[in-house]
């Protein structure tokens, strides 16, 4: 065997080792993002209420709801991680406000009753361990999508009379798009190193209005108003 040829055999043992070497850093890299990686879901009961901000706009109580939804926790350093996921989120609230059809003036009270699909992006913060118990701070951020808008009118004339309507489309006058600041708290209990069940109390606050459109009776006011909600959230990562 020749000296060239010795060189040439040298060359390629030694690409194999580089590649070798290089599958199992990434292969290294790959099972601990793997581990640093979880995978949830959970139920929410929530309660939410309508802010106006239009003249002549009122808030007329908070509604119940539900959500429920599919959590991805991406592990960034020890106790911190990227929270996100979607949601499907029964949102209610309740207005009253100056109202009118083309014979009649009246007070307006209305139940709205919203669907959104909700992408939440948020940083989790969680302490060590207490035993089988670890609890955890959350704050970021929520894009939520309008995909339902309907309402449940209650027309109260000037003259007395009283129309009702308990199954209005409301969709035009509903926007698109809700931003929404998250704060959360709460505590995971684990079953193992990485299966652990949570409980979750979460403050969605609007950033954004969610009413479109102006009055029907006095039409230089444009509708405004911000949604806002507080779940209680009971889920399992894993």
């Amino acid at each position: 065997m020749n000296i060239f040829a010795e060189i040439k055999i040298k060359r390629k043992m030694k690409t194999k080792i580089l590649l070798i070497g290089l599958f199992a850093v990434l292969t290294s890299q790959a099972i601990s993002q793997e581990k640093g990686f979880r995978f949830g879901i959970k139920v929410a009961p929530n309660i939410a209420w309508i802010a106006p901000d239009a003249e002549g706009y009122e808030n007329d109580g908070s509604v119940m709801g539900f959500s429920a939804g599919f959590i991805a926790d991406i592990g960034l350093a020890d106790n911190y991680s990227i929270n996100t996921g979607i949601n499907y989120d029964y949102l209610n609230g309740k207005l009253k406000f100056p109202f009118a059809t083309t014979a009649d003036t009246g007070t307006m009270y209305r139940k709205y009753n919203l669907r959104y699909v909700e992408l939440p992006l948020t940083i989790k913060m969680r302490t060590n361990k207490f035993g089988d118990i670890a609890y955890f701070g959350e704050l970021g951020v929520g894009t939520a999508f309008n995909v339902r808008a309907k309402s449940q009118d209650e027309f109260k004339l000037d003259n007395g009379a009283v129309i009702s309507d308990d199954d209005n489309d409301v969709s035009k006058e509903i926007a698109l798009v809700k931003e929404s600041l998250i704060i959360g708290a709460g505590a995971e209990y684990f079953i193992d190193e990485s299966t652990s069940l949570f409980l979750q109390l979460t403050f969605n606050a609007g950033l954004t209005n969610i009413l479109t459109g102006n009055n029907s009776r006095y039409t230089d006011i444009s509708q405004k108003g911000k949604l806002y909600d507080l779940q209680l959230s009971i889920g399992v990562l894993f």
